[in-house]
């Protein structure tokens, strides 16, 4: 009932991180892409860094 209250682990906090920028990249991709590229690459870094914590 008081999930909402609970601290995030940094995976989570990296999850919605990725999640939330790939929406914009994808939401930006129709409009302008070299930002929507930018927003790809950052996602796609932080999506290393969930890897390696998934990995541990």
């Amino acid at each position: 009932m008081f999930a909402w209250f609970r601290n995030k682990n940094e995976l989570q906090k990296l999850q919605s991180n990725y999640c939330k920028l790939m929406k914009t990249s994808y939401k930006l991709a129709l409009k302008d892409k070299p930002k929507s590229d930018k927003l790809h690459e950052k996602a796609g870094k932080i999506m290393m860094q969930i890897k390696q914590i998934e990995e541990q």
